[in-house]
């Protein structure tokens, strides 16, 4: 099929490139395939200097874009565009057959929302969950929300918007704290599990200032962490090999969470961290419990295709939805510690197998192919 790879690629990046292209030397590897980029919002030349240091966390390397692009390209015919001002009219004119979208877009809640919605507009199919689903998967609030409606295990919590909802904030200590619109760890540090209400109000402050954005307060959970990728659509999911966060691997004396500073900076590829175990040690009991929530949450929120679904245990041992995350991250080396991969690998798949999985079953959902997906299980 003519396929078309819809991204967005770290700023950092970009920036390197376009530096060494300016300088008159060959452009880098990155070059081949991606034009410079300038993410930043026109109407604000100075917008890098409003925003957090981890700004773009959200967005893949090259390494990764390049990954995606040769797991495509072994069986289809494969266009890169990137996620900014121009992918409208770029997709209005290429029409390719189906898009492979893991664009996280930019500026605003609905950011991951952007893509789908221009190929919905234009009528073009694509992998990945619609536009509403993207929204209100970021937004973590609107999805605990419905999770609850629905009975499912959830933290109990609270969004706060301005230092003054503090006085109406009734979760039981100790809580964490973190950005109601973000992902991949984004401010979520060490320090936002608080234990006192002096605490909680430094730390809501902190959030607030720095994201622009309301916080969300939730009761911290102290049991074990899960993370569970699924494939599929309907009633006809796969669950992969559960992957559980080993804490215990972490600095000493460090809270117990996959915070931004163990998922990016004490884990590194040259010296990852025996953090993860997949499949994870558990009994037949909770294996199925935990499955049964994450396919409840996962048909509940109509992701389609693939989601990751972050699981906790509570005091009692019950699995809790954390959040549900339908642009999953996905590094392609095994030291990067990406858990959908991960999942993946337990599972008999190699990476451009997964990649091409979420593609025919996007295709299958639109009729492009003939239904043939089976469980890799």
């Amino acid at each position: 099929m003519r396929v078309a790879l819809v991204y967005n690629q770290k700023k950092e990046e970009a920036v390197q490139q376009s530096m060494t292209e300016n300088e008159g030397e060959p452009p880098s590897s990155q070059g081949k395939f991606f034009p410079k980029s300038n993410p930043s919002p026109k109407n604000n030349p100075n917008s890098e200097n409003l925003h957090p240091s981890d700004l773009y966390a959200e967005w893949d390397t090259f390494e990764t874009i390049d990954a995606v692009r040769s797991a495509l390209a072994e069986h289809h015919s494969v266009t890169m565009i990137e996620a900014d001002e121009h992918a409208f009219s770029k997709l209005q004119k290429l029409v390719p057959q189906i898009v492979f979208n893991i664009a996280e877009g930019l500026n605003g809640v609905s950011r991951e929302a952007q893509i789908p919605a221009m190929l919905e507009m234009l009528g073009l199919p694509y992998s990945g969950s619609d536009p509403l689903t993207l929204a209100i998967c970021l937004d973590k609030s609107r999805a605990k929300e419905i999770l609850s409606y629905y009975n499912i295990p959830t933290a109990k919590f609270a969004v706060i918007h301005s230092k003054a909802d503090l006085n109406k904030c009734k979760i039981f200590f100790p809580n964490i704290v973190k950005p109601l619109h973000e992902g991949s760890s984004k401010g979520i540090y060490n320090s936002s599990i608080v234990h006192t209400a002096h605490e909680l109000e430094k730390v809501v402050t902190a959030t607030l200032d720095k994201y622009q954005q309301p916080v969300l307060v939730e009761e911290y959970l102290p049991g074990r962490e899960f993370t569970v990728a699924i494939l599929g659509n309907g009633n006809d999911l796969q669950v992969l090999p559960i992957v559980e966060i080993k804490f215990d691997t972490l600095p000493t004396g460090v809270n117990p969470i996959y915070s931004f500073e163990a998922k990016w900076i004490w884990d590194q590829s040259d010296a990852p961290l025996e953090i993860f175990t997949c499949p994870a040690d558990l009994s037949q009991e909770l294996e199925k419990e935990i499955v049964a929530t994450s396919k409840q949450a996962y048909k509940i929120l109509r992701c389609r295709d693939w989601c990751r679904i972050d699981v906790r245990l509570d005091s009692k041992g019950t699995p809790n939805i954390i959040e549900l995350n339908p642009l999953p991250g996905i590094l392609p080396k095994p030291e990067d510690n990406s858990c959908f991969p991960k999942a993946a690998r337990a599972a008999g798949l190699s990476y451009n197998q997964l990649i091409q999985s979420v593609l025919l079953l996007a295709a299958q959902r639109y009729g492009l192919m003939e239904p043939s997906f089976q469980s890799p299980n």
